[in-house]
């Protein structure tokens, strides 16, 4: 049975006693409708078992590090394998991590620097070697006689403890005093240091004059200091102060030194130097982050038809403050010739400069005080960037710290441009023949299919080959790896927080075939997600490959191409929720297609198929939005098109610039101006069209709440109509309970036992917690007083435990709540729970509990919808039913905008936009834009190749459709 994983009795969630018999070493695919129970069987069964079972495995010692995972419901599990679960919820947000970090690409490219890389002066780019004694003394010499120093030799560099023993060992060699932190000790009365704290300690070996007679002494001193120190000297010149009046400091170095005195700070060249996260590498003024904030004119005032008095400067236009800052501007208005009452697009630039930047005088402010007394004084006028600026650094309040960052956009460091890195650093290159020599900097921001060329191209002399060589080979391997999962776009410089989840899931599948495990039982959730078409055979290759090595791999997936190469399908079903949670299908591919009670086996047959429409509604090119000389990111400085009042596709490879240009810059525009947002759009010339819209609804796939005490419930706001209908009915009446009782998160109807949980959690130390139900309330959430009151014979914690489906139906003859539910099953959530905790909701149910929020909402008729790639998690049945929603928005004259690389959706838009032609730097332009069958016409789309496999149109040279405009980048 050792080739068999055998499931018997799994009853999670939704999971009807299931029992399941796989093939070990395949590639095994889960399918079926959204909320069948295929994550439950997956995520929740399987890999919770393994996991389990390998941590126990662990000492009691360890257990108590590791993150403990609860026993699942189910009899029996036979043939697991120690499990790797690779989702895409676990996206890191940290601002420090990097493609080129996550994957550890970055930590072997240090070393290949640390150990091949040539380093070069910063000022004058010549090459580093290293000072002899006698070349530090003749540099020292040659400064203006009479400058007195100190010479310091560094012992502890950034390192904790007391170092006492240090001490007394100092003093017993005959030195008297030392620096320590900055200040200077003497070793008879030595400082008592905290263990826990990192300190620098130098050595004060002598304390001299610049002179020539003083040479000898001079030589002896610096000769200690390097042998002390391990081949470093600082000097300390106490009378010359930078202006934070601390002593300038010039450091020598017996190893690497600029043969044209430059000063600089180089020890010997580690892979610690080259790390942003360590004070050895990372640029002082970013301490690594690579940005910094800084004040945007346009978010101080984001509405410039607005005037002064009306509070067109944001920040001084709210709170007890902003009659004082309107006083000030109309006392510089006097000045310089202007009201309050002007616009402020109307001021003269010179006005307009004074208030962002100040004025260099003081401004003579009149003011009427209660009593209707005219006073009068002088102030200086600091100006709202420098004010912001200022209040900034000092604030200690998180929440106005926050207020703050709003008025702020990021940008890059002045210091080292964004690079993370100190200069000394930044000045360590490779050389790669006519490629050029480049940093590590400089090699991170290629996209990692132009990195691994420059890698391959490098060209090292035999030391270093024979240094270098094996590194190279890992860092080609995973770089290799990448590639294969189609991410050649990216550059190992990306910021780890700006992934998607499909982007993040591929890189740690990528990590995980580089790291060469074999029988392990990986689960995956959808990586095909943001994937186009043409690169999901590389993904298959991908996946097939990490089999080969000798692991299992089950694949929760709707993809059709990943469906068709899995060596074993289990289709999970027949509905969702209730109706689901058995198996339907469990075998090859071909039985699935033959399977009569399969919904999957009957859309991939053919039976069932979503229809590409016979009339298309059609463009109104008068009525469109506009934006014009898009450049963000790898935006090629292009005008797009996006008519209104019809359903809109964006599509294109990955990385050829869909959410750049709708998210990053469409979206954040139109949040602003239509919301009142105060967001940061990407860098672009303008956008028209928006007076013809009056709201924005943006759909994504971030969780609705972070908390079990959210669910969609609460985020619709039909709970607010629930609780107010239990406190209309009678007994409630009579019990004087208002709205509130009914509410699970505040004191009053919740059970106190639990505080509104219904489960208790019991801390097992090395074992995993137990979360047992509340005895009070048995779970129910509430105290005994509130249960008592029922509606139609159910009480406010059976109706939460309803689901959405049942509640409908429950609640039919209230119009008001009707509506709410209605709208959830319309978009397929018929099946969860009411009060379904808001964590354990996919990104695609998320995605729909939002979309379904603001369907229920009245339309307007003049609404845009963005939504980004909506399809995911979703079965072909769900998408059917989504286009039917989506549709239902577009016939009520509302805008629909989607990302997305579904051909389903795709050939049922009206109108599309086709990125590309490739990723990254090869993207960014329009290759086609018109209806499917005019993209489908377009030879350059990859997209239109694909697209005219299912529109019934074949793939020949047309006139091309109107394309963005394209012009030279322009920064």
């Amino acid at each position: 049975m050792a080739d068999r994983l055998i499931v018997k009795g799994a009853r999670e969630h939704n999971l009807r006693g299931v029992d399941l018999d796989l093939p070990r070493d395949s590639l095994i695919v889960f399918t079926g409708l959204s909320g069948s129970g295929k994550s439950s069987l997956a995520f929740d069964t399987i890999f919770a078992e393994g996991q389990r079972r390998y941590v126990e495995s662990l000492s009691a010692y360890a257990r108590q590090f590791l993150g403990q995972m609860d026993k699942p419901d189910v009899d029996f599990i036979e043939g697991l394998s120690p499990a790797v679960s690779i989702d895409q919820k676990s996206t890191n947000r940290n601002p420090r991590s990097t493609v080129g970090t996550i994957t550890e690409v970055y930590d072997y490219l240090r070393l290949l620097y640390a150990r091949a890389g040539t380093p070069h002066c910063p000022v004058c780019g010549e090459r580093i070697a290293r000072q002899t004694p006698q070349q530090i003394v003749d540099q020292v010499l040659a400064m203006e006689e009479g400058i007195r120093f100190l010479v310091l030799a560094p012992v502890v560099r950034t390192r904790k403890g007391e170092f006492a023993d240090l001490f007394d060992k100092l003093n017993a060699q005959g030195y008297s005093r030392v620096r320590v932190d900055g200040v200077v000790h003497s070793l008879a009365d030595p400082p008592k240091l905290k263990k826990q704290e990192k300190h620098d300690i130098e050595v004060v070996v002598d304390r001299l004059t610049v002179k020539v007679a003083a040479k000898q002494r001079l030589t002896d001193s610096v000769e200690t200091a390097l042998n002390l120190a391990d081949g470093i000297v600082v000097l300390e010149f106490p009378d010359d102060r930078d202006e934070h009046d601390h002593p300038r400091e010039q450091r020598f170095s017996e190893k690497l030194a600029c043969p044209n005195g430059h000063p600089l700070a180089v020890d010997d060249l580690e892979p610690r130097s080259f790390s942003f996260n360590s004070p050895y590498g990372a640029c002082p003024e970013c301490v690594g982050l690579g940005i910094r904030k800084e004040v945007d004119p346009d978010l101080v005032v984001p509405d410039p038809e607005r005037t002064l008095a009306e509070g067109a400067v944001a920040p001084w236009s709210a709170g007890h403050t902003a009659e004082y800052f309107t006083r000030m501007m109309a006392g510089l208005g006097e000045e310089l010739g202007f009201d309050v009452d002007t616009p402020w697009r109307k001021l003269p630039a010179k006005a307009r400069k004074a208030i962002l930047e100040g004025s260099d005088h003081q401004v003579h402010v009149r003011y009427r005080n209660r009593y209707g007394r005219t006073r009068s004084y002088y102030a200086d006028f600091e100006g709202v960037l420098a004010f912001l600026q200022r209040k900034m650094e000092q604030t200690e309040s998180e929440q106005m710290k926050e207020r703050y960052e709003g008025f702020m956009r990021d940008i890059p460091c002045p210091v080292c441009e964004g690079t993370r890195l100190k200069p000394e650093i930044l000045a360590v290159s490779l050389a790669a023949g006519d490629r050029g020599a480049k940093s590590i900097a400089e090699v991170c921001e290629l996209s990692i299919s132009d990195c691994a060329d420059f890698l391959n191209a490098l060209t090292l002399g035999p030391r270093e080959q024979a240094i270098a060589g094996q590194v190279l080979k890992e860092i080609q391997s995973r770089l290799g790896f990448l590639l294969d999962v189609g991410l050649e776009y990216l550059s190992l410089s990306r910021a780890a927080a700006t992934l998607s989840g499909g982007e993040a899931q591929r890189i740690r599948l990528a990590t995980q075939i580089g790291s060469g495990l074999v029988g392990v039982l990986y689960v995956l959730d959808e990586p095909s997600i943001g994937l186009h078409q043409r690169d999901n055979r590389r993904l298959i290759e991908t996946l097939t490959r990490l089999r080969a090595l000798g692991n299992t791999l089950i694949v929760v997936e709707h993809d059709e191409d990943t469906i068709a190469h899995a060596d074993w399908i289990v289709d999970i079903g027949p509905g969702a929720g209730e109706h689901g949670g058995q198996i339907v299908h469990s075998g090859t591919y071909q039985e699935l297609l033959a399977n009569e009670n399969s919904i999957t086996g009957a859309y991939l047959s053919g039976r069932e198929s979503i229809a590409t429409p016979t009339h298309r509604r059609v463009a109104d090119r008068k009525r469109q939005l506009t934006v014009v000389g898009a450049r963000e990111h790898n935006l090629r400085d292009i005008d797009v098109s996006f008519p209104l009042g019809v359903l809109t596709s964006v599509t294109g490879v990955s990385g050829s610039g869909k959410s750049t240009l709708v998210n990053d810059i469409l979206a954040a525009v139109l949040a602003n101006r239509l919301n009142g947002a105060r967001q940061v759009p990407g860098r672009h010339t303008r956008v028209n069209g928006i007076d013809q819209l009056d709201k924005l609804v943006r759909v994504d796939q971030s969780p609705i709440g972070r908390t079990p005490r959210s669910n969609p419930a609460t985020y619709t706001g039909v709970f607010d109509k629930i609780r107010t209908l239990f406190a209309a009915t009678t007994e409630a009446k009579v019990r004087g309970y208002q709205p509130g009782r009914f509410s699970f998160n505040v004191k009053g109807g919740r059970c106190e036992a639990c505080t509104g949980d219904g489960t208790i959690k019991i801390e097992m130390n090395f074992l995993p917690d137990v979360y047992v139900p509340c005895e009070v309330c048995q779970g129910a959430r509430y105290n005994r007083e509130t249960l008592e009151v029922h509606y139609k014979g159910k009480t406010i914690s059976e109706v939460l435990d309803m689901s959405i489906e049942e509640a409908c139906e429950f609640f039919e003859p209230i119009s008001g709540i009707h509506r709410y539910l209605r709208t959830l099953v319309d978009v397929g959530l018929g099946y969860v729970r009411l009060g379904q905790p808001a964590p354990t909701l996919s990104g695609g149910e998320a995605q729909r509990v939002k979309l379904a929020s603001e369907l229920q909402k009245r339309s307007t008729g003049r609404t845009i919808y963005i939504l980004d790639e909506p399809t995911t998690g979703l079965h072909f049945d769900d998408i059917r039913k989504l286009l039917s929603v989506i549709n239902g928005l577009v016939d009520k004259g509302n805008t629909v905008i989607v990302i997305e690389h579904n051909l389903d959706v795709i050939k049922t838009a009206d109108w599309i936009v086709d990125m590309g032609p490739e990723g990254g730097a090869e993207g960014g332009t329009v290759v086609a834009e018109g209806t499917p069958e005019d993209v489908a016409a377009v030879p350059e789309s990859y997209t239109g190749k694909f697209l005219a496999e299912v529109v019934g149109r074949s793939t020949v040279p047309a006139a091309k459709p109107r394309a963005g405009r394209r012009r030279k980048v322009s920064a």
